[in-house]
C-alpha cells in the first residue's frame, strides 16, 4: 500500500495512549489500569498532545452579539506598520499560535527561526558551535558566525524584506530566504534582545512586543568571538498560557545535528553532535527493526539514507537546506522515482512501484540555492527544476551502494518479492470483499458523509470524518456538524483487535473494510478522502478502549495516517457549570474547580459521560472550527510501534497484569 507519507521527525516521545490516561484521570474511571493507561518506560516514546483551538480552555455559551455596520469611509482605512502586522496576522508568518503542547505551534517556529540564522552562518562556512538556553520559556541563542553587521542590526530584526539572505555571494543554500524571521520572532516577544559582536565591537538593541526600547553600539571591555546572540520570551497576550517541551526541542536540535555533520549544538549544556548525518538519524529511528543494513549517499548537494522494514506503507524525512519539510514536495517525489529507476535497472527487473516502496524508511536532504517553499513554515518544496538532477543522482547513487553491498541488495530483493506475492494474494481478497459488498449495497451504511473532500483542493483542506460509537452519539452530531466538510462514521461498538492478524483478514472484517471504503484507503492511503480522521468516543473506560482498538488497526496497517498527521482525537467536555446567567463546559477537573469558584457555591454542576448526552444545539460548539479541541496522535519514533502494541493490545503477559495491579486505583482516589 503506497502512500504519501511524512514521519513527524520533530515529534516528542511518549504515546497517544498516555493522552488517553490523562483523559482517563480527568474522568476518574476505575480503572487506570486499563490498555488506555500507559506509565510504562515503553509509553513514554509516543504521544498524543492536546491542541487547544480556543485562546481559553472553558468554553462559554454566549450569545453572538450583533454589531452596527459603520461607514465606509476614509476614517475607517487603517495602517499597520510591518511588525503590527505579524502580531495581528500570526497565523499568515508562523502557521498557528497553541500553547506548546504540539510539536508544530508557534513558539518552536519562534525558535527554528533564530537557529536557522545560525545554522546558516555555519553552513556558509563560518562557526561550528551554536549554544541554545531554553529554560523559564526564556529562550537565548547564540552562534559564532560572521554577525550581523552592526550599522544595520535593528533593520535586519525590524524591517520586513531587510537582509544578507537575497545576496547569493553570502548566503548561498539558506533556509531563511524571504528577510521574515527574526521580525516574526521580534514582534511575537514580549522581551527581544539582540547583539551582534564584529572584530572587538558590538551593537545592541532590545525591543518589547516589536517596539524598540533601546540601542547601544561600542567597543568591548572583554574580547569575544565574533557572532549573533539571541533572546526573546514569546508573548503570552499572543500565545496565552504556554510552555516549551523540552522533548520537542530535544528533537529539533538532533535534526540541525544529523543535517549538519560537523556543527556541535549545545543546548542547556548539553552537547548535540553526529558524524554520519542521515545514517544517523535513521538508526536512531528504526534501530534493529530494520531489514538489511541501512544504505547511504553523500553527494555535493544531495544526501539520503534508507532501509526497509517490516511494516506497510512508507516512511520519509525530508529536508531542504536544513529545513524539515513535513510535506514533502518535488524533492521528495524526484527521491521516490530514481529509487524506483535505481532498483529495476540494477536488478533488470520491471518491479511495481508499490512493491519496491512498501515498508521503505528513508531520509533525503537536498541543498536548493533559490528554494521555493508553499508557504511561511516551508513545509512543502514547490522548485520544479530540481527533479531530473535528484532523479538521475538518486538512481546513480542507489546502483553504487547495491553494487558495494552485494548481500544487502539480495534482501532488498527478497523484500520486494514479498511485498508482490503479499500485494497478489491481497488483490484477490480485495476483489471477492468488492464483490460481496457490491451485492449487499452500494452505499456506505454506516457513513454521513460531506459535501467537500480531500482531492477538492482549497474547499477541501478542512474536511474532517468523526468516527463516533454507536448510533446515539452519531445521531447528536449528524444534527450538530457542518456537512460542508464534517462527515461521520458510526461504529457499532468496539471494533475487532486486529494486532497481530494478517493484512488480508482486515478485508474480510465487513465493519474495518466499510471504515476503509468511507476514509477512501481499501486500495491505497493516496486516495485519502478527508484531511483529518478524528476520532471521536465517549469518556469513560469502553471509549477509551476503542480509541485505542482504532488506533492500533491505523497502526497496524495504515501507519501512514498517523505519521503523517491525519489522526486526531476529539476531546469534549467532561462538564458543565452554570447558573441563571452562564454556561461553562470545563474539559479537566482543574477547570471545573475555577468555574465553580468564579460562579459561586449555587452553581450547578453536570458530569457528562457520553456524547450521547449532549442535544444536538448544545454540542455544535464542540466541533465548530472556531472552538474544537483537536489532540493530535504523534509518533516519536518507528521502533517503538511494535513494542507497544505488543504490550497493549497483545496476548496478556505478566508484564501487562503486573502493570495493572500497580496502577489500579482504589475507591478512595476516585473523584465521582
Amino acid at each position: 500500500m503506497g502512500g504519501k507519507t511524512q514521519k513527524t521527525a520533530s515529534a516528542a516521545a511518549k504515546t497517544a495512549a498516555k493522552k488517553t490516561a490523562s483523559k482517563n484521570n480527568d474522568s476518574r474511571t476505575t480503572a487506570k489500569s486499563s490498555a488506555t493507561v500507559k506509565k510504562s518506560a515503553e509509553a513514554k516514546k509516543t504521544v498524543a498532545k492536546t491542541e487547544k483551538t480556543p485562546a481559553k480552555s472553558m468554553v462559554k455559551a454566549v450569545p453572538a452579539k450583533k454589531h452596527a455596520v459603520k461607514d465606509y469611509d476614509e476614517s475607517q482605512i487603517k495602517h499597520l506598520d510591518a511588525l503590527e502586522h505579524i502580531r495581528l496576522r500570526s497565523g499568515m508568518y508562523i502557521g498557528r499560535l497553541g500553547d506548546g503542547s504540539n510539536q508544530n505551534d508557534g513558539i518552536y517556529v519562534l525558535l527554528k527561526e533564530v537557529v536557522d540564522n545560525a545554522v546558516d552562518e555555519f553552513i556558509m562556512g563560518y562557526g561550528n558551535r551554536i549554544d541554545v538556553e531554553v529554560i523559564d520559556n526564556r529562550v537565548k541563542v547564540r552562534d559564532y558566525g560572521r554577525g550581523i553587521p552592526l550599522g544595520k542590526v535593528v533593520e535586519c530584526v525590524s524591517e520586513i524584506n531587510t537582509g544578507a539572505k537575497y545576496n547569493d555571494d553570502v548566503f548561498q543554500f539558506s533556509v531563511g530566504m524571504n528577510g521574515v524571521g527574526t521580525k516574526a520572532v521580534n514582534a511575537l516577544s514580549s522581551y527581544f534582545r539582540v547583539v551582534s559582536v564584529r572584530k572587538g565591537e558590538c551593537t545592541e538593541a532590545v525591543f518589547e512586543r516589536g517596539k524598540l526600547v533601546s540601542q547601544h553600539t561600542g567597543r568591548l571591555k572583554n574580547k569575544q568571538p565574533d557572532g549573533t546572540y539571541f533572546e526573546f520570551v514569546p508573548d503570552v497576550d499572543v500565545f496565552g498560557k504556554y510552555s516549551f517541551n523540552m522533548e520537542f526541542v530535544e528533537k529539533r536540535i538532533w535534526n540541525y545535528a544529523y543535517l549538519n555533520t560537523g556543527l556541535t549544538l549545545r543546548l542547556n549544556g548539553q552537547d548535540y553532535k553526529s558524524d554520519n548525518g542521515l545514517f544517523d538519524l535513521l538508526n536512531k529511528e528504526i534501530e534493529d527493526t530494520c531489514l538489511y543494513s541501512i544504505g547511504s549517499y553523500q553527494g555535493e548537494h544531495l544526501k539520503f539514507a534508507f532501509t526497509h522494514t517490516n511494516a506497510y506503507g512508507e516512511t520519509y524525512f525530508s529536508f531542504v537546506n536544513g529545513q524539515y519539510t513535513s510535506d514533502g514536495g518535488t524533492h521528495l517525489n524526484a527521491f521516490k522515482e530514481g529509487f524506483i529507476k535505481g532498483v529495476n535497472d540494477f536488478f533488470q527487473s520491471s518491479f511495481k512501484s508499490e512493491d519496491i516502496r512498501d515498508g521503505i524508511a528513508a531520509a533525503v536532504l537536498v541543498k536548493v540555492k533559490d528554494p521555493v517553499f508553499e508557504s511561511q513554515t516551508k513545509n512543502k518544496l514547490g522548485n520544479t527544476d530540481i527533479r531530473a538532477w535528484i532523479v538521475s543522482e538518486v538512481q546513480s547513487g542507489l546502483d553504487d551502494w547495491l553494487h558495494k553491498n552485494s548481500k544487502e541488495a539480495q534482501l532488498l530483493k527478497e523484500k520486494i518479492e514479498h511485498n508482490e506475492k503479499l500485494r497478489v494474494e491481497l488483490a484477490s481478497v480485495k476483489k471477492l470483499v468488492k464483490e460481496a459488498a457490491k451485492k449487499n449495497s452500494i452505499r456506505i451504511e454506516k457513513l454521513d458523509d460531506c459535501r467537500f473532500h480531500l482531492d477538492d483542493g482549497p474547499k477541501g483542506e478542512n474536511s474532517m470524518i468523526f468516527i463516533t460509537e454507536g448510533q446515539s452519539a452519531s445521531g447528536v452530531m449528524t444534527h450538530a456538524r457542518d456537512s460542508n466538510y464534517q462527515a461521520i462514521f458510526s461504529l457499532r461498538g468496539k471494533p475487532e483487535n486486529m494486532y497481530g492478524k494478517k493484512q488480508s483478514d482486515i478485508y474480510k472484517n465487513d465493519e474495518l473494510y466499510q471504515l476503509m471504503m468511507a476514509l477512501g484507503i481499501e486500495t491505497s492511503v493516496e486516495n485519502l478522502r478527508y484531511s483529518k480522521i478524528v476520532i471521536a468516543t465517549d469518556a469513560d473506560n469502553d471509549g477509551f478502549h476503542i480509541r485505542n482498538l482504532v488506533m492500533t488497526f491505523f497502526l497496524g496497517y495504515f501507519e501512514e495516517l498517523i505519521t503523517s498527521g491525519r489522526v486526531w482525537i476529539l476531546e469534549t467536555p467532561l462538564f458543565r457549570v452554570r447558573n441563571k446567567k452562564e454556561n461553562i463546559y470545563c474539559f479537566s477537573e482543574e477547570e471545573r474547580d475555577k468555574a465553580q469558584a468564579k460562579l459561586g457555591k449555587n452553581c450547578e454542576t453536570s458530569r457528562f459521560k457520553g456524547l450521547g448526552e449532549m442535544n444536538p444545539s448544545e454540542f455544535k460548539q464542540f466541533i465548530a472550527p472556531e472552538t474544537i479541541h483537536l489532540t493530535p496522535v504523534e509518533i516519536s519514533q518507528l521502533k517503538v510501534i511494535p513494542q507497544l502494541l505488543a504490550f497493549y493490545m497483545g496476548k496478556n503477559t505478566p508484564e501487562r497484569r503486573k502493570f495493572i495491579e500497580n496502577n489500579l486505583l482504589s475507591n478512595s482516589e476516585i473523584d465521582v
